[in-house]
């Protein structure tokens, strides 16, 4: 049996001008040896298969938006000229000696192009950029890659490698084509056996994106001042040694190690994660280096200059999405425990119980209607306010978002709401929450009061509800959010945002000054009537 693949070449599919030319097809059923391809037309689709034979027919199926099967036994319309088959094959298709079969896919408004099957394949890397299977075989021969992540966070490409295979060669390229402040990125544990405090509290913090610094250091043995490169690597290798400890160490010094969140990237889509999740599937200790390229001028180096580097350099490249969906693929944060129908005060949903594999917490998901191919569905992501959901606070809009989303979700008739829980208060904590709220009354607002209390001003992290849209069959999603930021690393779940749905509700006296700050100090949407709460974060 034979099975072809579909090239994404639009010369290639005007051959099938004739039939309303070809925009995508659906590589996911099994309908024996036949493949659909969908015509532009929306008001028609059209099945194009091949037999063993390659003998190609179609068949116009009627209507608007239906998925109708297109059965082995419908012979439809022989059209053995539609294709050429120039040197005897089909121009615009490869032929393929084993079998595939494929299924028919609904017309869609927005035409689907070959780039969106690539984007939900989790081992199929971004264009332009290596395979995470390839750097890690470079990490682990002790070469360096390049990591860059999302170009709406640092937009940054860092040189990384294993920290157990430092060399002074390799350190001296870092120095060379870096920033100079070599990293050590490593596990928490690690750092304390070491006694490597943080650098500064966290109120004190106020790097970006809250990087987690320790104090810097030397290595004490095999280096004199510690700034050359045979130094350096002297104090990452004693860094990564097992049997090293505190005393081997002076203080302050010129590597700077990073405190690791556990879960990796799939916690938290950084460098400093995606270094050590990169020696760890190497099969190496969990120690790694990092640092940021920079350009000739000195410049951090952006894209497309990491790629002409990467190239000159014979380096691997990847990005910590293709990284986010190469763990996600192996590994999982949650497991859905139970599943129950639950009538509610605004309709009938489903609710779905997950427990996270990381800290045990449990969530859940409320699901209205069939997520079928899971594309445009709205979606909430809602963080635990015990304040405002349960006991109905004034002192945020929580509990008014919460039953706005149920409500829209239940008139649009499809849709899923993730309740996460252990997120209180932006994610600090119920105590530091009331802690927080004492302090507006003394002329600061809650974003103020979270860093004077030494809190970072939003701790959430999104890796948890993300697997859980995937795991319900979310694609695309229509997510109900005020907030303006874009989601770096998302793309790693094989989630896309398709638009995002606002949700107004009025102010109270209570809130008024939070609001305004969220507002004007975070760029969260806002009106005359409508405001933002606590929860507005996803």
């Amino acid at each position: 049996m034979a099975s072809f693949n579909l090239c994404s070449s639009s010369m290639a599919l005007s051959r099938l001008r004739g039939l309303n030319a070809l925009y995508c097809w659906n590589p996911f059923s099994s309908n024996g040896g036949t493949s659909d391809v969908l015509s532009a037309n929306l008001t028609r689709k059209m099945s194009l298969g091949l037999k063993a034979d390659f003998k190609a027919r179609a068949a116009f199926i009627s209507g608007e938006n239906d998925c109708l099967p297109y059965p082995n036994n419908n012979r439809g319309a022989e059209v053995d000229n539609c294709v050429n088959k120039k040197d005897g094959g089909l121009n615009g298709m490869e032929m393929q000696s084993d079998a595939a079969a494929f299924g028919t896919l609904a017309a869609e408004t927005t035409p689907i192009t070959s780039s969106f099957f690539s984007e939900y394949d989790l081992d199929c890397p971004t264009e332009g950029f290596s395979s995470v299977g390839e750097a890690i075989r470079d990490i682990r021969q002790g070469k360096l890659v390049i990591v860059v992540d999302d170009e709406d966070r640092e937009n940054e490409g860092d040189l990384i490698m294993a920290g157990s295979l430092a060399t002074p060669q390799a350190m001296a390229f870092i120095v060379k084509h870096g920033t100079g402040i070599v990293c050590v990125s490593m596990k928490g544990e690690d750092l304390e056996r070491l006694q490597l405090p943080l650098m500064v509290t966290q109120k004190e913090n106020e790097e970006k994106l809250s990087t987690a610094f320790t104090v810097s250091v030397d290595a004490k043995r095999g280096t004199t001042t510690g700034v050359s490169a045979s130094d350096r690597a002297a104090t990452v290798l004693a860094l990564a040694s097992k049997d090293s400890k505190p005393k081997d160490f002076n203080r302050p010094g010129h590597i700077f190690p990073l405190k690791y969140r556990e879960g990796g990237v799939l916690k938290r889509a950084g460098h400093t994660e995606a270094s050590v999740d990169l020696a760890m599937l190497a099969g190496l200790d969990p120690v790694a280096v990092l640092c940021e390229i920079v350009d000739d001028d000195g410049s951090m180096a952006r894209l497309p200059k990491l790629r002409e580097f990467a190239c000159r350099e014979n380096l691997k490249i990847i990005t910590i999405a293709d990284l986010i969906r190469y763990r996600r693929k192996r590994e999982k944060l949650v497991e859905r425990t139970a599943a129950a129908p639950i009538p509610t005060m605004w309709g009938p949903f489903k609710l779905y119980c997950y427990r996270s594999f990381l800290d045990g917490v449990e969530h859940i998901a409320m699901v209205k209607g069939e997520i079928c191919e899971g594309h445009d569905i709205l979606v909430r992501v809602h963080l635990e306010c015990l304040t405002g959901d349960i006991f109905g606070s004034a002192r945020c809009d929580c509990g008014d978002q919460l039953a706005l989303a149920m409500k829209q979700i239940e008139a649009a008739g499809r849709g899923v709401l993730v309740y996460l829980r252990g997120h209180e208060g932006k994610g600090i904590g119920l105590d530091h929450k009331l802690r927080a709220y004492t302090m507006p009354e003394n002329e600061l607002h809650n974003v103020e009061a979270n860093e004077e209390l030494g809190l970072p001003v939003d701790s959430r992290e999104y890796g948890i509800g993300a697997q859980i849209l995937t795991d319900l069959g979310v694609r695309t999603m229509k997510l109900m959010t005020n907030n303006p930021a874009n989601y770096g690393g998302l793309k790693g779940y094989g989630l896309a945002i398709a638009g995002k749905v606002p949700l107004m509700r009025p102010k109270a006296s209570e809130n008024h000054g939070y609001l305004e700050t969220k507002h004007a100090g975070m760029g969260h949407i806002d009106n005359l009537n409508g405001g933002v709460g606590e929860n507005d974060r996803t």
